[in-house]
Order: C-alpha cells, then structure tokens, then sequence
C-alpha cells in the first residue's frame, strides 16, 4: 500500500512524463545527432554516400588549427571583458537607480529599453553609429577633440572587436541592473539606519550589507552572461561578418563558416561540440564560485 507521498510523487511524474519525453526528443536527439556527426567527414553537400567514420580526427585538427586558437582567444577576450564591464556598470546603475529622486522610474524605464531591442536591432544601430562617413561616433568624438578626424571603427582590425563588444555591452547591462535592482529593493531600509547609527561609512555599509544581498543575483546575472558572450553570433554576423582580416572572428563564427560556409559538417560538428565543453567549463568555474562565496557566507553567520 502506497504512503499519500509515494501517490502523490508517482503522479507528479506522470503529470511531467510529456513534458520530458518532449524535451527528450528536442535536447538528446540532436545533440547525439551532432556528437556522431563530429566522429564523421559529412559534409552538407556530398555524393550521397553515407558519411565515414573517421574518430577523433576533426577534434585533433581543431586542437592543432591556428586559426581554431585564435578564434577562441578571441572569445575568450570577448566574454572576459564583457562580461565583467557590463558587471560594473549593471551594480553601478542599479545602485544609482535604488535612491530616491525626481525621475527615477523614468529613468528605469528607459535603461531598460536597449535589453528589450532585438540584438539585429541593436547590431544594426550601431553599425550606423560606427559608419566612417556619417556615423555618430565619429562626430560626437571630433566634436570634443578626442579624435583629429573620422576613423572607420569597424573596418580596422584593431578596433572592430572593441566595437563590437561596445555595442554588446551596452545592450546587455540592463539584465545585470535589472537582477541587483529586484535585490536590493528587498533590504529593509532599517539595516542601512541602524549601520548609518553605529558610524558605518558607505562602503563599509555597502561589503557588510548591500554585497551579501546581491551576490547571487549578481552571480546568475554573470553566468547568463556569460553563457551569451561565450557563444555570441548574431551581432556579430550583422555588424562585421567576422572580419576585417578575421578580427572579429569568434568560436561560434568559426563553426558558421565550416559548417555552412565550407560545407563540412563533420568537422563543424566537432567545433561545435569542443564549444559547448569549453562553455560547460566556464559555467562550472562559475558555480563552484558561487558555492565558495555562499559556503564563507555561512561560515560568517555561523
């Protein structure tokens, strides 16, 4: 005879058995499909033979590709500074926004609004603002006397990827701003008066109450964040094409072009797949981050 809970698990299960058998279906079955595509030489267009295995080959010519290498130190640098700016500046603005003033829901308004655009929006704006003959970029900063004349942003190999990170970043702090801001509504205003009574400076208030609050927001805010960046495409796609001279090339542009470009789906495949372990990697490190600083925090208390 079943216990009320045994019932009541068994048929929670049966409630969710559709949803994972679709998920199942959506999930396991191409990403198997891919895993075994990244052991073949299938190519997109082929003589309709069936594709051969070939083992760890694509993986070995990645490992040893230059150009695979800098693709991916490319993103590294790419999701590293990006990701930590938009942290800066996410904490920055939602501590500007959680004080009282004239406008301030206006304000939130409108720092909301470059996450709500879509990133080809997004891309394409700033291609224009970027644009060497008529951008705004270009005349806002001649205008203050930061630069002698018109530079073409993205046409340079040693300005486009900053470009492009610029645009990035200025898209995706809101989702930073927007999780601290949820956080720190939610501290009672009494602990900050209470701190302000016993002598506490700013940033002594700021590590002893307002970090604690917000470090796990902050943390998913940076590992969503981070799983974006690694594997950014689109923006990319529309405003650079990956160059000039590949250097705007990322890992995720990189599989573009074997699989669809070059029509090697096997070797794409495994590109692919060598992406997806180096993303996992960095969501792990992440985590176990995650877990350290909650691990003191309860040691703290304690």
């Amino acid at each position: 005879m079943l216990s009320l809970r045994q019932r009541e698990q068994r048929q929670a299960w049966v409630l969710l058995a559709p949803m994972l058998l679709v998920m199942l279906l959506l999930t396991a079955w191409p990403l198997l499909r891919t895993i075994w595509l990244s052991f073949t030489d299938a190519a997109l267009i082929g003589s309709g033979e069936a594709p051969g295995w070939i083992g760890f080959e694509n993986y070995l010519f990645a490992i040893t590709d230059a150009d695979f290498r800098s693709s991916l130190w490319r993103t590294l640098y790419f999701t590293v500074v990006s990701v930590a700016i938009e942290g800066v500046i996410g904490v920055l603005v939602a501590l500007l926004l959680n004080q009282k003033f004239a406008g301030r829901n206006v304000l939130r308004v409108l720092v909301i609004l470059p996450w709500a655009l879509p990133t080809i929006v997004n891309a394409m704006m700033w291609r224009l603002n970027f644009n060497p003959d008529y951008g705004s970029i270009n005349a806002l900063l001649t205008q203050l006397g930061i630069i002698d004349g018109y530079r073409s942003w993205l046409g340079s190999p040693d300005s486009a990827l900053n470009a492009v990170m610029f645009a990035d970043i200025w898209k995706n702090y809101p989702l930073v701003t927007l999780l601290v801001l949820a956080a720190l509504q939610s501290i009672p205003d009494d602990l900050f008066e209470a701190a302000r009574l016993d002598g506490a400076s700013a940033w002594r208030r700021f590590r002893a109450i307002t970090f604690p609050a917000i470090v796990g927001p902050l943390s998913v805010a940076l590992v969503l964040r981070t799983i974006d960046a690694f594997k950014i495409f689109d923006i990319i796609y529309v405003m650079t094409r990956g160059g000039p001279v590949d250097s705007t090339k990322t890992l995720s542009f990189y599989v573009y072009q074997e699989s669809f470009s070059y029509l090697r789906a096997g070797s794409g495949a495994a590109y692919a797949m060598l992406m997806t372990l180096l993303c996992a990697v960095l969501i792990t490190l992440y985590m176990l981050l995650l877990w350290r600083q909650r691990r003191k925090g309860s040691a703290h208390e304690g």
